[in-house]
């Protein structure tokens, strides 16, 4: 019995340690929005062409720019999501079981359709096409390339989408299970819920683009401290 509960502590750590992991990823994020090029362009603006001069130009900021830094913040979140369950395995197992199992899905449908190094290979290979039939033959491989992976698209809505109502679930779970503090569970909730809005308003709304990027900046600030919080406690409870 004690060795299971040891167990179970090391998760509790394991989740801290994701959910700080995730903070440090998460304010990369908004650092690069300041570095020269680094600020969101809306998807319709670019063409598969463009993609692949940036990538050519600057491939790390690019890479970022197809969701690279998103692969390392879906890894860390299914993790503090399984520690999260771990923490409410007695007081609530079925919702927050129901709410890892959506975190797993949201993550495995992302890193299946993430196309980042997919198309910084096409931009090699376009870079280097000596006639106009590779070029174009490249140009419409990119472009299934991003109807699947561009970030804040139809494309990737649905990963997003699940992460994020995943998250909302748990935050909701931390509300009722009184394991974490209520105040921890409201900025989950706030914080998520304006990601949300922003997905859902920058893939199917674009027009509102810039709108749309007042909920992410709010969102991700709320997010942000909820990781902190919930860190905090795992910790205790390791």
């Amino acid at each position: 019995m004690m060795l299971a509960e040891a167990n179970w502590k090391s998760i509790y750590r394991l989740g801290a340690v994701a959910a700080l992991l995730a903070v440090v990823f998460a304010v990369l994020e908004i650092l690069i929005t300041f570095v020269p090029g680094g600020e969101r362009v809306a998807p319709e603006l670019l063409t598969v062409p463009r993609w692949f001069a940036r990538l050519q130009a600057n491939p790390l900021l690019e890479l970022r720019n197809l969701g690279l830094i998103n692969i390392f913040l879906t890894m860390f979140g299914v993790l503090l999501a399984f520690a999260l369950f771990a923490a409410h395995r007695t007081v609530n197992p079925g919702w927050a079981g129901l709410a890892l199992v959506i975190a797993a899905i949201g993550g495995a449908v992302f890193f299946a359709t993430n196309r980042s190094f997919a198309m910084l290979a096409l931009s090699n290979r376009y870079a280097t096409a000596t006639d106009d039939a590779q070029r174009a033959a490249l140009v419409a491989a990119g472009e299934a390339m991003l109807a699947v992976g561009e970030s804040h698209t139809p494309g990737t809505f649905l990963a997003f989408a699940l992460s994020l109502l995943a998250s909302l679930l748990m935050a909701w779970v931390m509300l009722r299970g009184g394991v974490f503090s209520r105040a921890s569970a409201y900025v989950g909730m706030l914080g998520f819920g304006f990601l949300l809005v922003f997905e859902i308003l920058s893939v199917f709304v674009p027009a509102l683009f810039d709108i749309a990027m007042i909920f992410a900046m709010i969102g991700g600030i709320a997010s942000i401290v909820w990781y902190f919080m919930v860190a905090r406690r795992l910790f205790q409870l390791a």
